[in-house]
C-alpha cells in the first residue's frame, strides 16, 4: 500500500514538472530574388549585407506552440541590389508547466536558438543555388536579443505577449 502511494505521489510530481520537446521543424516560407541577373554576375563583387531577423510565436492546441524565425537578407553590390533572400523557419514545440517568465524566455530565445542553424543552412543553400557566393551568417545571441527586447518593453510599459 505504501509503495502504491509513493508511486502515485511520484507520478503527480512528474505531471507538474517542466517539459519541453521539439515536435517538428519545417520551412514555412522561402523567397529569393535576383533583380539584376545576369548583369550582376559580370561586375566586380564587393557586397554589403543587411540582415533583418524576426521571431513570432503562437499557441496551438493544448501545450503546443509554433515559433517562426524569419531571416531576411538584402545583399547589395555597390548601389545595386544583387539579391534578396528570405526564409521563415518554423518549429512546433511541446512546452508544459513553465511559469510565465520561463515560457516567455523559452519561446523568445531558446526556440529561436534551435531554429537558427536550420534557417541559416536554408538561406545559404538558396543563395548558392542563385549562383552567388555562400552566405555564412554569424551565430546570433538570442538570449541577448531577448533581454534587450524585454528591457525595451519594460521601459515602454508594455507586457510581453505569449499569444
Amino acid at each position: 500500500m505504501t509503495d502504491q502511494q509513493n508511486n502515485d505521489a511520484a507520478a503527480a510530481a512528474e505531471d507538474n514538472s517542466p517539459q519541453f520537446s521539439m515536435q517538428r521543424i519545417y520551412v514555412r516560407d522561402l523567397s529569393f530574388e535576383a533583380p539584376k541577373s545576369p548583369a550582376i554576375f559580370r561586375q566586380q563583387w564587393e557586397p554589403s549585407v543587411a540582415l533583418d531577423l524576426n521571431t513570432k510565436q503562437k499557441g496551438l492546441e493544448g501545450d503546443f506552440h509554433e515559433v517562426v524565425l524569419t531571416l531576411s537578407v538584402t545583399v547589395k553590390n555597390g548601389d545595386e541590389v544583387a539579391f534578396i533572400a528570405e526564409v521563415q523557419q518554423a518549429g512546433i514545440f511541446l512546452i508544459k508547466n513553465l511559469d510565465a517568465a520561463s515560457m516567455s524566455h523559452t519561446l523568445g530565445a531558446f526556440c529561436p536558438n534551435i531554429l537558427f542553424p536550420y534557417a541559416r543552412e536554408a538561406l545559404d543553400s538558396l543563395v548558392t543555388r542563385g549562383s552567388f557566393p555562400a552566405l555564412m551568417l554569424s551565430p546570433v545571441n538570442f538570449d541577448a536579443l531577448y533581454a534587450q527586447e524585454m528591457q525595451r518593453m519594460q521601459e515602454a510599459g508594455e507586457a510581453p505577449s505569449l499569444q
